[in-house]
């Protein structure tokens, strides 16, 4: 992970396909989707060039209130986030936030430690499902 708290990892499919399995790998969590911004489409909107770029937000309640309620300003990062973009060599990644890295952001203790690590493992399994690193 770098000093920035971004996961990046690469993706088998195309932007459009990649955010498509992460949207149903987040539902078969159990997770809502509460938003997917397309920010190609709205560049395109201003008559201006961006390779693939999507942004799917989404998240559960029962997940992001400990932390929450540990630091509120925690919200500011929730719900969670996935990335997915396309570089100028055609390669798809997949990035999002480092729970841990969000924990340490905002200071977090003990009484949100056991939704962190749930949160943390909740994104790897999600992102590895999406990027097709689950081999399905």
């Amino acid at each position: 992970m770098a000093g920035d708290g971004l996961i990046t990892v690469q993706s088998r499919f195309g932007v459009t396909e990649t955010i498509n399995r992460m949207a149903e790998a987040v539902k078969r969590a159990g997770l809502r989707v509460f938003a997917r911004i397309d920010h190609a489409a709205g560049a395109r909107d201003v008559d201006a060039a961006l390779r693939p770029t999507e942004l799917l937000i989404f998240g559960n309640p029962k997940g992001g209130t400990p932390l929450m309620q540990d630091r509120q300003l925690a919200g500011i990062d929730l719900p969670v986030k996935a990335l997915a973009w396309e570089d100028e060599e055609g390669k798809v990644w997949l990035s999002y936030n480092d729970a841990n890295w969000i924990a340490g952001r905002h200071g977090l203790g003990d009484a949100s430690r056991a939704a962190v690590v749930a949160m943390a493992a909740g994104m790897e399994k999600v992102i590895a499902s999406a990027a097709g690193m689950d081999q399905s």
